[in-house]
C-alpha cells in the first residue's frame, strides 16, 4: 500500500450545522432542515437552497480587500483547526506550511451586490474592491490570515475543486515543498450561479431527490471545510486519489459513466485497495437525471449493490466548488471514532422510490452502521464537474483493537 497522509484536524460550516459537534448528529440522523426556500435568487421563482445560517466571523483587521462571504465561510471552518495549524507553523516554520483550497463562485456575491448598488445609486460602494471576487482570493486570504509563506493557491475546476485540492496538497508534501498543508474548499450562494443552473433547467422545483425516479434537478448550496494534511498518520488518513478528465461535453456527463468509473478505479489503485475493501461511498448524487444515471452505472460496475452509498446533497444541496471538501468532511466524521463511536453512515434522503432505470446500488437508510464500528475502514467520495473533471477521494482508518 502507498504511504497514507494524516488528516488530524477538520473544521466545517454547512447548511446542517457549523462545527464537528453540531454537524455529526445532524448528518447521521439525516435532516432536510438545511434546504430552505428563497424567493430572492431567481426572478419570479422560489427555489430551495442549502444556506449556512450560523453567524460568520469578521474579516481580520488589515485584510479588508478580502472581505467576502466566501472568505468568512472559510474562516469559520479554519477557526476550528487553527490551533493545530499554529502548532504546525511553530514546528515547521511558516515557509513550510502551504495552503491549497478549492472554490468556484468565490466572491461573486459581493460583485453582484456592488453592481446592484451602481444601478441604484450611480456609483460603486465605497467598500467594494474587485479583488473581493477574485477566485485566487480564497487561498491568498487564508495564507495572510495565518501568516504562512509556503505555496498558496486556489484550485477552480467547478464542482470537483474541493476534491482536487487534496491531490494538489498531497503533491506539495511528496515533492518536499511543504510539511503541512491547509486544504479544503468554500463556495457561496449567489444569483449568477443559481440563475445559470436555472437557465439549464437543472434546478429542482422543490427539495432535490438524488437517484429517485422523479428527480428533477439540484438544490444549490454553500459551505466550507478546512483540513490540516500532514505526512504523519492520524485517526483519519488520506489513502488514495483518483482523477480523470473525460471531456465528454461542456455541461453534460458521459452517459455511460466512463470517466467516473476511471476516477474511482484510480483511487483504489492509488491506495492499494480492492472494491471489496470499501465500507461506504459518498455519491456525487446531484439529483439531475443525467448525473445520477451515469454515476449509478459507474458505481454498480465497480461495487455492485453491496456497498452502502448515499448522496448527502439531499441534506446540504450541491455546494459546487466546496462539494468535494464538504463531503470529504462527512467522510472524516463517519470515520472518526470520537465523533461517530457507533459507526453510523450518512443516510440517503429522497422522496419516493429509487429510479429502476439505474443499475441497482445500495442506498443507505437511516440508522445504518459500519459492520465493525471500532475496526479498520475505508470510504470513498466522488465529485464530478462540468467539462468532465472527475475526482474520487479515499479516506480510511486503522484497526484500533
Amino acid at each position: 500500500m502507498n504511504q497514507s497522509f494524516g488528516i488530524p484536524l477538520m473544521g466545517l460550516a454547512t447548511p446542517i450545522g457549523t462545527g464537528r459537534e453540531a454537524v455529526a448528529p445532524a448528518l447521521f440522523a439525516g435532516t432536510r432542515a438545511g434546504l430552505v426556500p428563497r424567493d430572492s435568487l431567481v426572478p419570479g421563482r422560489t427555489v430551495h437552497v442549502g444556506a449556512v445560517g450560523a453567524p460568520l466571523p469578521p474579516i481580520p483587521d488589515g485584510l479588508d480587500l478580502y472581505a467576502s462571504r466566501n472568505n468568512r465561510l472559510m474562516l469559520a471552518a479554519l477557526r476550528q483547526i487553527e490551533h493545530g495549524v499554529r502548532a504546525a507553523i511553530r514546528r515547521h516554520g511558516p515557509h513550510r506550511v502551504a495552503v491549497v483550497l478549492g472554490t468556484s463562485t468565490a466572491g461573486i456575491l459581493e460583485g453582484e451586490e456592488a453592481y446592484a448598488a451602481v444601478r441604484r445609486d450611480g456609483a460603486w460602494p465605497a467598500g467594494f474592491h474587485y479583488r473581493q471576487q477574485e477566485t485566487a482570493s480564497l487561498a491568498e486570504f487564508v495564507a495572510r490570515a495565518l501568516g504562512v509563506t509556503g505555496p498558496a493557491y486556489t484550485v477552480s475546476t467547478a464542482c470537483s475543486s474541493g476534491g482536487k485540492a487534496f491531490g494538489s496538497a498531497r503533491r506539495l508534501i511528496r515533492a518536499g515543498l511543504a510539511d503541512a498543508v491547509v486544504t479544503g474548499g468554500a463556495d457561496t450562494l449567489c444569483r449568477m450561479t443559481i440563475g445559470g443552473f436555472a437557465s439549464l433547467e437543472a434546478v429542482s422545483a422543490g427539495q432535490c431527490n438524488p437517484f429517485a425516479a422523479g428527480r428533477d434537478g439540484i438544490n444549490v448550496g454553500e459551505g466550507a471545510a478546512a483540513f490540516l494534511l500532514t505526512a504523519e498518520p492520524a485517526e483519519v488518513n488520506f489513502l488514495g486519489l483518483g482523477e480523470s478528465s473525460d471531456a465528454h461535453h461542456l455541461s453534460a456527463p458521459d452517459p455511460e459513466g466512463g470517466g467516473a468509473l476511471r476516477a474511482m478505479q484510480a483511487a483504489l489503485a492509488d491506495a492499494g485497495l480492492a472494491s471489496s475493501d470499501i465500507a461506504y461511498v459518498n455519491l456525487h448524487g446531484t439529483g439531475t437525471p443525467l448525473n445520477d444515471s451515469m454515476e449509478g452505472k459507474a458505481v454498480h460496475a465497480l461495487f455492485g449493490a453491496e456497498v452502502p452509498c448515499s448522496s448527502t446533497k439531499g441534506m446540504t444541496g450541491h455546494t459546487l466548488g466546496a462539494a468535494g471538501a464538504v463531503e470529504a468532511a462527512f467522510l472524516w466524521l463517519a470515520l472518526h471514532r470520537e465523533h461517530n463511536p457507533e459507526g453510523f453512515l450518512p443516510p440517503h434522503l429522497m422522496d419516493g422510490k429509487a429510479d429502476p432505470a439505474i443499475p441497482p446500488i445500495r442506498l443507505a437508510g437511516r440508522g445504518e452502521r459500519l459492520a465493525a464500528p471500532d475496526g479498520a475502514a475505508a470510504m470513498l467520495s466522488n465529485s464530478f464537474a462540468f467539462g468532465g473533471s472527475n475526482v474520487a477521494l479515499l479516506f480510511g482508518r486503522e484497526d484500533r483493537s
